[in-house]
């Protein structure tokens, strides 16, 4: 069974993710903002990370540079998820480690697909 963290600031997506990844095998993890995201890092050493860009508080790029600084589940793959095609912000956070990312509003299917990419 494969641990995956879903970081995203809006409930509702955070309920739908973990419902389908669920019913598929897999073992979620929640953190609505960027601390509950780098403890349970810490804590439950996640295999995959899908991670919000756009969270209050702490972004996504501020998210990943503190994992990278504290070494926390430097194993983890990291998928974003944004509503923005920001190149420069998206540049930044595969420098820091990110593997891809979805656009949203995402397809479920290609988020599946995405998955299984990074959990095979």
């Amino acid at each position: 069974m494969n641990k995956i963290l879903i970081v995203d600031d809006q409930y509702g997506i955070r309920v739908l993710l973990q419902e389908i990844l669920q019913k598929e095998g897999h073992e979620i993890l929640e953190a609505s903002n960027g601390s509950r995201a780098l403890e349970l890092l810490e804590t439950e050493h996640p295999d995959l990370v899908l991670l919000d860009m756009k969270i209050p508080g702490m972004d996504g790029v501020e998210i990943l540079r503190r994992r990278s600084e504290l070494g926390l589940a430097p194993g983890a793959s990291v998928l974003l998820m944004t509503a923005y095609g920001e190149l420069s912000m998206m540049q930044e956070a595969q420098r820091l480690g990110a593997s891809s990312y979805i656009s949203k509003p995402f397809d479920i299917n290609q988020i599946r697909e995405e998955i299984q990419k990074y959990l095979t």
